[in-house]
């Protein structure tokens, strides 16, 4: 059976409403938007991960026997509230930026729309995922970035929480890393890498003979860490093992830009020019970035990718953007204190495109629509062929769209990294600090002729021309 999620959130989510359903404000129809005020210091974009960790928690987030008689337990809530626990099910919408989106300061990378009772409980589960799993694919970015060409392996496992480890490893292939040492990670569908650590070798006699287990059982194709001892050495007993047909030699310390150096000397002198060279020791984007010059083949990253490279959260917030009135109609609401506002009113998203195809701007666009899906279901002619549509659905009625969840959902945010990633202005993957390297602006939307009316004449077409002043900044909305 599958544990259950619903206790990964805050007593004060609970707490509310109880006050909520006591005073009948508990079915209000409610949007809340997960944002981010401003990026980690110094960085110019984030990578949104963790969307389909959190529709699959999602399907999990039940408040079974165990949980209610916790509560009870505890008095966290009264009866009235765990007899309404136990029949909760989330039965409203979810859209946000595709997984693997690169995202900017107040981009609403997800939008939830529900009964206030259905939507509070959320906030603790989708902020914990969304933070750490962006922050780790935030980093993994970076560190690819860094790399250009050359592979990047995730091997943090032994430096995060055991579940945290396997998050970590999903998020870094969705930033472009194309493997990881964590087996349970490989059940998401992910490559996994991994031949011999020192212990190995120092559990033999003598490094031939070490090195002569590994290749009877995994063959000359396999890596052979050759840094127990000596380098130059242990080269030596690698190729004596192996011959110059050996897959690839690994350097886990000292200066690693001269010991590649030395060793592909070494190893072109004897003949073995397809051995690669793959280097690990707590390397970040930065000491990638290093080697950039080194006859470096590839890289392995623990510590720094699974703490965030100094960022180990995106500091995304989960707030009440529009709720219902008592007379059934949506009212925008917003936060207003110091250095902690937001924008009330729901907004859907896009992204303009200069001509060159590289991003100019990120709108954010606000109109009439009160509700995720009367945004979605909107057409209109005359699309602007600069605006590139961010939100996709997720969850519709309660039920999450299967695209994102699992090792598809994997490959297809890696792709859209791949994608959004290439479509960032030149100078965003420079790791020197600065600003974000978009621009957020928020706009109305002013085309709002739908698609079959007249496009010129007769009584509506004053109500459906654009304000002059903002003509070139209109957004369409199209239905996705």
């Amino acid at each position: 059976m599958t544990p259950s999620t619903a206790l990964l959130t805050d007593r004060y989510e609970l707490t509310m409403l109880q006050a909520a359903l006591a005073d009948g404000t508990a079915h209000r129809r409610c949007i809340f938007e997960v944002f981010t005020r401003r990026l980690p210091h110094g960085r110019r974009y984030g990578v949104l991960a963790g969307t389909g960790r959190v529709l699959e928690a999602l399907a999990d987030f039940r408040f079974g026997e165990a949980e209610l008689a916790w509560l009870e337990h505890e008095r966290v809530v009264d009866g009235p509230t765990l007899a309404w626990l136990a029949s909760y099910r989330f039965t409203g919408d979810i859209v946000g930026y595709a997984e693997g989106e690169a995202f900017f300061p107040l981009s609403p990378v997800m939008v939830v729309e529900g009964t206030f009772a259905e939507a509070v409980l959320l906030e603790t589960l989708v902020l914990s995922i969304l933070n750490y799993d962006s922050a780790v694919a935030s980093a993994a970015s970076r560190m690819t970035s860094a790399a250009v060409d050359r592979p990047v392996l995730e091997m943090g496992a032994r430096r995060a929480h055991e579940d945290a480890a396997v998050a970590a490893a999903r998020a870094a292939i969705i930033g472009g890393f194309v493997g990881t040492s964590n087996l349970e990670a490989g059940r998401y569908g992910l490559p996994t890498i991994g031949t011999a650590a020192h212990a190995f070798t120092l559990l033999h006699d003598d490094e031939v003979s070490a090195f002569a287990s590994q290749v009877a059982q995994a063959g000359v194709g396999t890596t052979l860490l050759v840094d127990t001892y000596d380098v130059k050495k242990g080269v030596q007993h690698a190729l004596e093992i192996a011959g110059p047909g050996l897959g690839a030699v690994r350097l886990d310390s000292g200066d690693l830009a001269v010991q590649a150096q030395e060793v592909r000397a070494q190893l072109d002198a004897a003949g073995a020019h397809a051995t690669k060279i793959v280097v690990t020791s707590d390397l970040d984007e930065y000491a990638i970035a290093a080697l950039a010059v080194a006859p470096v083949d590839s890289y392995g990253v623990g510590t720094s990718l699974v703490t965030g490279s100094g960022a180990p959260t995106c500091g995304m917030v989960y707030k009440l953007v529009s709720r219902e009135r008592a007379d059934g109609t949506m009212q925008p609401v917003a936060k207003v204190s110091q250095s902690k506002a937001s924008v009330g009113g729901l907004k859907a998203a896009a992204r303009r495109l200069g001509p060159d195809g590289r991003a100019t701007e990120e709108v954010l666009v606000t109109g009439p629509e009160p509700t995720v899906r009367a945004w979605r279901e909107r057409r209109w002619t005359e699309p602007d062929e600069a605006l590139r549509p961010l939100h996709v659905p997720l969850v519709t009625a309660g039920v999450a769209d299967e695209r994102w969840i699992g090792a598809a959902g994997v490959a297809t945010a890696a792709a859209r990294h791949h994608a959004s990633r290439e479509e960032l202005p030149r100078g965003a993957r420079r790791l020197s600090s600065d600003e974000a390297a978009l621009p957020t602006v928020t706009l109305p939307l002013v085309r709002l002729r739908p698609a079959g009316r007249p496009a010129g004449g007769g009584a509506d077409a004053g109500r459906h021309a654009p304000p002059p002043a903002v003509a070139t900044r209109g957004c369409v909305w199209p239905a996705p």
